[in-house]
This record gives C-alpha cells, sequence and structure tokens, in this order.
C-alpha cells in the first residue's frame, strides 16, 4: 500500500510536552526530516525559546492534565498544521518517590491525571483528524518502567504500563483505518530530569547518589545512559514510510536492560 500525501517529507505533527528535553529533541527531528511542527508544553518560556531555535515551528501553552486545555489544543493544532498526520503524546510526569504505603494519594491522582487521562483526552480528540490523513501514526512514550515496574515509583510505573495497553488498544482499533500506533520504552535516559528521579531513588532507598547510579547502570549492557536525540530518531523512523508496518509495539530504546 502507498503512503500517498503523508510521507516523511511533509507529515503534519503535533507533539505533546516539547520545549524540553526528549520531546524538544523530537521536535529538532522531525523539523530537520521536513515535517510541519506544532509543539505543546506547560512552560511557556521554552516554547517561545524552541520557536526562535527551530524555524517554522508553532506552539501553545497546554497543561495535559487540564481537559480544557486540551480541547482548545487540537483544534489549535489541526488549524495551524492544515490537517495532522503523526501525533506524538510525549508529556508525562515523574511523580512521587516513595513505596506505595507511604505515597500521598493526590501525587498519585496528579500522575495518572498527565500521563494517562491526558494522554486519553489528546488522543481521542485527535483520531478524528488522524482518519482523514492517507497514513497517520501515533506514538506513545512510555518508560521501561511500564514494562518491568520500579520499586518507590508506583504512580509512574503503573501510568506507562496504562500506556502501553492503550497504545495496543488503538493499534487494533484504528488500523482499518490505516492509523498505527506503538509505545517508545526508553530506559534511563540522560538529562536533567533523571537526575532528579535518581536523587529521589537515593533518599528514599537511604543511597548515595553514586550508588544509585551505580545500580542503574550494572543492569544495562551497553553502560551510558539512553541519548535523547536517539528517541527521536526512532520517533521519526516509526513515522516514516519505513515503519508503515509496524502497530501495536512496544520499542525499547534502553541500551539493552537485563532486566527486561
Amino acid at each position: 500500500m502507498q503512503m500517498g500525501k503523508a510521507n516523511r517529507m511533509n507529515q503534519r505533527v503535533l507533539i505533546t510536552a516539547g520545549a524540553s528535553g526528549i520531546g524538544r529533541e523530537i521536535a529538532r527531528a522531525f523539523a530537520t526530516a521536513g515535517a510541519r511542527v506544532f509543539v505543546s508544553d506547560i512552560d511557556a518560556a521554552g516554547l517561545d525559546d524552541l520557536a526562535r531555535e527551530v524555524e517554522g515551528v508553532m506552539t501553545k501553552v497546554c497543561d495535559n492534565s487540564s481537559r480544557g486545555d486540551v480541547e482548545a489544543l487540537i483544534p489549535a493544532a489541526v488549524e495551524a498544521l492544515g490537517g495532522l498526520d503523526v501525533l506524538v503524546n510525549n508529556a508525562g510526569i515523574s511523580g512521587p518517590t516513595a513505596p506505595v504505603e507511604k505515597t500521598d494519594p493526590d501525587s498519585w491522582e496528579a500522575v495518572m491525571n498527565v500521563n494517562l487521562n491526558g494522554t486519553f483526552n489528546i488522543t481521542r480528540l485527535a483520531i478524528p483528524h488522524l482518519k482523514k490523513s492517507p497514513a497517520a501514526s501515533i506514538i506513545i512514550m512510555g518508560s521501561l518502567g511500564g514494562r518491568i515496574g520500579y520499586p518507590n515509583r508506583s504512580a509512574y510505573c503503573v501510568s506507562k504500563w496504562g500506556l502501553i495497553g492503550f497504545a495496543k488498544t488503538l493499534a487494533l482499533e484504528l488500523g482499518a483505518f490505516n492509523i498505527r500506533a506503538n509505545t517508545i520504552a526508553p530506559g534511563v535516559v540522560s538529562g536533567e530530569r533523571i537526575e532528579r528521579v535518581l536523587e529521589g531513588r537515593a533518599k528514599a532507598e537511604g543511597k548515595t547518589l553514586e550508588e544509585v547510579e551505580a545500580a542503574a547502570m550494572s543492569i544495562q549492557a551497553i553502560k551510558r545512559f539512553v541519548d535523547p536525540k536517539d528517541i527521536a530518531a526512532l520517533c521519526v523512523f516509526i513515522a516514516s514510510d519505513a515503519g508503515k508496518s509496524i502497530s501495536g509495539q512496544i520499542l525499547p530504546i534502553d541500551n539493552y536492560s537485563v532486566a527486561s
């Protein structure tokens, strides 16, 4: 089957939480590949900085946990892009680091509202527009934690497990419309976010930061953290013509974690 007009060089792409970190690298990668890119984020200053850096990128402030924000985002993005071919659900928060019995219920709910509910609402509103594309792709950012679990990270891991099930369900429901849905499952990704996560883990486990970092590295075959640019490149590949037969999959990018 031909991909039609929605090929790698003229795709219309919406990326959530794209002002920094992995999302920013994804925005750069799609823009470099020739796509029209629309980025949302809760960080207005970060979006302004991205717009100055990446020529042509369009942005809008959006809190994924706010249904009102999400309901305003989709029509704005579709109008600006002239349609929608690729949805990258990258928005997510790390949540609390604590044993289940000591996890604050409000913190638990905050993770679910952003990671699960926000992704659900953005996707359900985007689907009618994706159905108009000759070859659409939904990419959901999961985690190694959504495959193996992490101690003291129950909210985060549960949300990521849920996203895997969501993506597989989307793949089955939307395949008839030539819409693909996949989950990317990064391991430990270099950057400020993982530094904060490891600091929280060290505190919760009564260990030094160096001990926690060594433990994280010990389960990896390749002894380095994942480069966000590699995750961005995988996103572009999945959404391209080369990925037209890939759907309903969990795609690990974790330096081969032996725990997975």
